[in-house]
C-alpha cells in the first residue's frame, strides 16, 4: 500500500487508546468501591463521580458507534454482516449493566455499606467483563473491516459525536486525562489533531494538572 493509501484510511489506533482507558478504568473501580470504608459518605460521594462519569463515557462511546459505525460497515461488508450484527448486539448487554450500575449508584453513595458496596462493585465486575470480551472482538474483528471500508471523514465523525457529548469543562477533563494518561507520543499527538491551538493549550495549562489532582484523589487508599 502506498503512503497516499495509507494516510487515506482512518487511524483505527484511536479506538484501541480509547479501549486502554475503559480497561483500565473498569477494572480498577470495583476495588475503589469496596475500598470505602462504610458511612464514608465524602469517600464515597468522590469514588462515585469517578465510576458515574466513567459510565457516561462508555454509553456515549457505543451510542455513536450504534449510529454511525453499525450501519455505515453494513451497507459495505454483506460476507461480514453476520459479524458486525453480534458485536454491535454485544453493545445491549453492556448497557444493561451501565444501566443497573447507574440505578444503585445514589443510594450507595447516600449510604455507603458493605452490603450495598459489594452489590454495586458485583455489578460493575460483570460489566468489566461483558466489556473486556467485546472491546478484544472489536479490535481484532471490526477494526480491520472499519480500515478497510470506512474513509478518514466518515470514521472522524466518531470523534466528533463523542466531543459533542461531552459539555462540561470537567467532563472534557476527566474523559481527556482518562484517554491520554497511557498513550505514547505518537497516539497523543493524534488525540490532539482535532483540537484547536488554544483548547491543546488549554489542556497543557490547565486541564493536565487539573487531571492528575482529580486521579489522584481518586485513587487514593480510604
Amino acid at each position: 500500500m502506498s503512503s497516499a493509501e495509507i494516510a487515506d484510511r482512518p487511524d483505527v489506533n484511536e479506538m484501541v487508546v480509547i479501549h486502554r482507558a475503559f480497561r483500565r478504568e473498569f477494572r480498577a473501580i470495583p476495588a475503589l468501591i469496596r475500598d470505602v470504608t462504610p458511612g464514608d459518605t465524602t469517600r464515597s460521594a468522590i469514588v462515585a463521580d469517578h465510576a458515574s462519569h466513567l459510565l457516561m463515557f462508555l454509553d456515549v462511546h457505543h451510542r455513536g458507534e450504534d449510529e454511525l459505525l453499525w450501519p455505515v460497515l453494513l451497507e459495505r461488508v454483506d460476507l461480514h454482516a453476520d459479524l458486525v450484527h453480534r458485536i454491535a448486539a454485544q453493545h445491549e448487554v453492556v448497557a444493561a449493566l451501565v444501566a443497573k450500575a447507574s440505578q444503585q449508584l445514589p443510594e450507595w453513595t447516600a449510604e455507603p455499606s458493605r452490603i450495598a458496596g459489594e452489590s454495586l462493585a458485583a455489578v460493575i465486575d460483570d460489566l468489566a467483563r461483558a466489556l473486556f470480551a467485546h472491546l478484544d472482538e472489536e479490535e481484532r474483528q471490526i477494526l480491520p473491516l472499519v480500515a478497510a471500508h470506512l474513509s478518514v471523514e466518515e470514521w472522524s465523525r466518531l470523534g466528533a459525536h463523542g466531543r459533542s457529548q461531552v459539555t462540561s469543562p470537567k467532563q472534557h477533563m476527566q474523559v481527556l486525562g482518562a484517554i491520554l494518561e497511557e498513550a505514547s507520543p505518537d497516539e497523543r499527538a493524534s488525540m490532539f489533531a482535532p483540537m484547536p491551538s488554544p483548547a491543546r493549550e488549554a489542556w497543557n495549562t490547565q486541564g493536565h494538572p487539573a487531571y492528575e489532582a482529580y486521579i489522584a484523589a481518586v485513587r487514593r487508599s480510604s
